[in-house]
Parts: structure tokens; sequence; C-alpha cells
């Protein structure tokens, strides 16, 4: 999953929580109550920051889960 933004992801589709691992500082959040649609759409992205501006970021609620200790 290359991106310049973002590191890593994960989905949980029994609580539909999005885990976002973010390139610049190795932050975790969580995003809450994303259908499993979304997910499947933001996977197969070309850009997946550009994807979840568009489509994750300020539509899902969210917190920080894990902060990076060299972030």
């Amino acid at each position: 999953m290359p991106s310049a933004a973002i590191q890593r992801v994960n989905y949980d589709p029994a609580t539909r929580i999005l885990s976002v691992w973010f390139v610049p500082s190795g932050n975790r959040y969580d995003y809450h109550d994303v259908p499993p649609q979304t997910y499947a759409a933001f996977r197969t992205a070309s850009s997946k920051g550009r994807f979840f501006n568009a489509f994750i970021r300020d539509r899902y609620s969210y917190h920080l889960v894990e902060q990076s200790q060299s972030g």
C-alpha cells in the first residue's frame, strides 16, 4: 500500500472501525462507523491520500489511538 501520506490501514468489519497510521507523524487514528464499501474503495484507490481526504477525513468521527514516540 504505497502512499506518501498513509503508512498503513486496518479495518474491522464487526465494529466498522478504520484504523489509519499516518506517514509524517506515525500516529494512529481510528475512524468510526466506516461502511465496508468505503473501506473497499479506499483499498483499491490509486491515491490513498486523495481518497482519504475526499471520502473519510471530516466525514467520520475519529480519535487518536496511538501516538508515535518518534512523531
